[in-house]
């Protein structure tokens, strides 16, 4: 399936969730701007850009492609490379915050957006990207309660992406698109046998937070009126449909984004989740040439038919510090997210869609069947993390892990560890 370009920039409108991290954030944790003082001209050309795409492969020389070209045009700019593996990433950032050492220019997840905010050392990029090309709904996507403090990268979702090979070896004739549906696929697959594992699930700590939209799919709301429900019959029943999958082998223990990569370029999963940008990753790790030509975007399946798929928000910006070569920085920063030349050259490389409007209308991004098909089953019905609005976010999405973790090694039940995720959730925010 392809999609028009009105459809495409139409299915960025998932940000609006992004737009919301400001209108619903507590007032007690609302950071103060660097200001645009930093913004002016320090006369200093060299600074870092901090990321992680320089720490992984598909990514690394593309972004260095960047800079080179960047560097190229513009006479005396240099910029150094630091890197931090994706993990652990914002721990990193925090430390050098801590210590006074981060500078310059800084790849950001958005859901880390509202963390670094709160430090208080990030520059208000507003009269930077003031006039430019941003779709609206993409722009918001560097927002937290009212200040621009990024300038969007790119922008998707998180959801399934399927190997069809192994669907239509086990039978499967198309997408499912009710949890019966999908149970009924992953259990066809399973019987393929051959140490496949129907679905990569995530199962370790690490990357137990994916377990948020099918809590939505099942009817919580999760946070509420500034208070997290999980404990509700919605978030129970999930767990314990995800507890069944388990426990039927249908997903594996101990599997994380890593693991579940792996085992789809090694063609032994015939799901996994991931954003739009882990194509790429899979495909070039993969024996199979041509496994790229099998992956297939799934929207979520739902509850019920007529439900509405629900997906976690994804995307990433560029921030910028307050301090020496700031200006240097957020100039590098609003070319690289605006300029054609560097926007669709990136897509071309990582698979990761430009954030502009002109950017989207190109040829290019409008050709990319796996592209607009995934834009327009996950991103457009994706929504921000309800937990993203809070400075202590990541322990809050750490406890949970915890807690779902207690439930698929039989610990707890459902409804036991989710109301002590609940409280414990609820005593991180007062």
């Amino acid at each position: 399936m392809s999609i028009t370009r009105r459809s495409l920039l139409s299915a960025l409108g998932i940000s609006a969730g992004a737009a919301a991290l400001a209108a619903c954030a507590p007032s007690t944790s609302a950071p103060t701007p660097a200001g645009t003082e930093g913004l002016k001209d320090d006369g200093v050309k060299e600074f870092p850009l901090t990321s992680w795409s320089y720490n992984e492969a598909v990514t690394k020389q593309p972004m260095q492609d960047a800079i080179d070209k960047y560097s190229a045009a513009n006479a005396g700019v240099k910029i150094s490379t630091p890197s931090y593996p994706y993990n652990d990433y914002l721990n990193q950032l925090l430390l050098q915050v801590q210590g006074g050492r981060l500078t310059g220019a800084i790849q950001l997840d958005v859901a880390w957006l509202a963390t670094l905010a709160a430090t208080g050392k990030l520059l208000d990029l507003k009269p930077v990207a003031s006039g430019l090309d941003y779709a609206p709904a993409a722009l918001s996507l560097g927002q937290s309660q009212g200040t621009q403090y990024g300038l969007p990268w790119t922008f998707a979702g998180i959801g399934l992406i399927a190997n069809n090979e192994l669907l239509t070896r086990a039978g499967v004739s198309g997408p499912p698109k009710t949890v019966a549906e999908f149970e009924a696929a992953l259990t066809a697959v399973k019987g393929l046998g051959n140490g496949i594992v129907p679905w990569a699930g995530m199962t370790k700590v690490d990357q137990l937070k994916d377990v948020i939209p099918w809590m939505w799919e099942f009817g919580s709301p999760i946070v509420q009126d500034n208070k997290v429900v999980i404990g509700d019959d919605g978030s129970v029943e999930a767990m314990t449909w995800y507890k069944k999958l388990y426990d039927q082998k249908l997903i594996a223990p101990d599997v994380n984004r890593v693991d579940a990569r792996a085992l789809m370029s090694q063609g032994k999963t015939a799901f996994y989740e991931d954003a739009i940008g882990g194509k790429a990753t899979v495909a070039k790790s993969s024996p199979d040439k041509d496994l790229g030509t099998k992956m297939t975007p799934v929207a979520r399946p739902v509850k019920n038919a007529g439900d509405k798929p629900r997906h976690l928000a994804w995307g990433q910006v560029i921030a910028v510090m307050n301090g020496s070569g700031a200006a240097a920085a957020a100039n590098f920063a609003k070319t690289v997210t605006t300029d054609k030349g560097y926007t669709v050259d990136w897509f071309t490389k990582t698979g990761l869609p430009p954030t502009t409007n002109a950017g989207l209308a190109d040829a290019t991004v409008k050709n990319d069947k796996f592209a607009t098909d995934f834009t327009a089953q996950i991103g457009a019905n994706s929504s921000a993390s309800p937990f993203w609005v809070y400075p202590q976010f990541s322990q809050m999405e750490k406890v949970l892990a915890e807690e779902v973790q207690a439930i698929l090694i039989g610990k707890k039940s459902p409804k036991d560890a989710l109301t002590s995720a609940r409280d414990r959730m609820n005593a991180l925010i007062k």
